[in-house]
């Protein structure tokens, strides 16, 4: 039952364009007692349908600018060549913590992101109060 769950929650985060994986692989290693690398391939696995199906409902929005995704879909596949062969070499213990400072990261930079908008929309909304 938890891992409907876990595919529940991280398809609906995945579907929203916001990393879902990044959410499966914490379930996984963290609450599931999975092993890190086990758990990272679990999501390669994962992303495919799930990047299909968000792909497929974008298009039908006309929500894809082509000609920046294309360069970044290829840089993105030569790049997951270079990630994959160097996790798959590394021990699980630095993967543990290298997973965790890019957690760190993505936090700061989302809490940064939504105090930026904040201050931004409180200075809109004093200068229509003028």
């Amino acid at each position: 039952m938890l891992e409907f769950f876990t595919g529940i929650i991280s398809g609906t985060v995945s579907g929203t364009g916001m990393g879902g994986g990044t959410i499966l692989i914490l379930i996984l290693s963290v609450f599931m007692g999975i092993d890190q690398h086990i758990a990272q391939a679990t999501n390669l696995i994962f992303f495919v349908p799930t990047s299909i199906t968000a792909i497929i409902t974008t298009i039908k929005e006309k929500l894809i600018n082509w000609k920046i995704g294309i360069p970044v879909a290829i840089s993105g596949i030569i790049g997951a060549i270079f990630g994959a062969k160097i996790s798959v070499n590394m021990d699980v213990n630095y993967l543990k913590k290298y997973f965790g400072i890019f957690l760190i990261l993505i936090t700061i930079y989302e809490i940064y992101s939504l105090v930026r908008q904040y201050i931004f929309d409180k200075k809109r909304h004093n200068k229509r109060k003028r």
